[in-house]
């Protein structure tokens, strides 16, 4: 089992910056390396969404268009915590923002398929003002 703790969301006006983090932990006796850890977003009505994944332990990352040049998923693996800077922010980024994890490492094929991920956070919400 797997546990997700997501925070650093908030309200922050257009063109600002936020940085969200996940912590992940493990019951007794487990490891979350080599997990693929992601982040979703999600606003009502619309289809959940993909931000980014990297996966711990590991260098390759993945973004989706929508947020490539703007946010950097990164990671402190001493920490099993995985955050996602977000820069510019725009109205179209205002959503409820999701960790997740699933027990593999990423594929660039797949890591944005929330379908595969085994686990999730409770969400934090982002809100960005004009």
């Amino acid at each position: 089992q797997v546990q997700l703790v997501e925070s650093g969301g908030g309200s922050v006006q257009a063109g600002g910056s936020l940085r969200l983090s996940c912590a992940a932990s493990a019951a007794s006796g487990y490891t979350v390396s080599g997990y693929c850890m992601g982040w979703f977003r999600q606003v009502p009505g619309k289809e959940r969404e993909g931000v980014a994944s990297i996966s711990l332990g590991g260098s390759s990352t993945y973004y989706a268009d929508s947020v490539k040049g703007r946010f950097t998923i990164s990671q402190d693996t001493a920490k099993n915590t995985v955050y996602l800077q977000m820069n510019s922010l725009n109205a179209e980024d205002a959503a409820m923002y999701y960790c997740a994890a699933v027990r593999m490492r990423c594929y660039s094929d797949s890591w944005f398929r929330g379908i595969l991920y085994a686990y999730w956070g409770q969400g934090t919400q982002v809100t960005v003002s004009s």
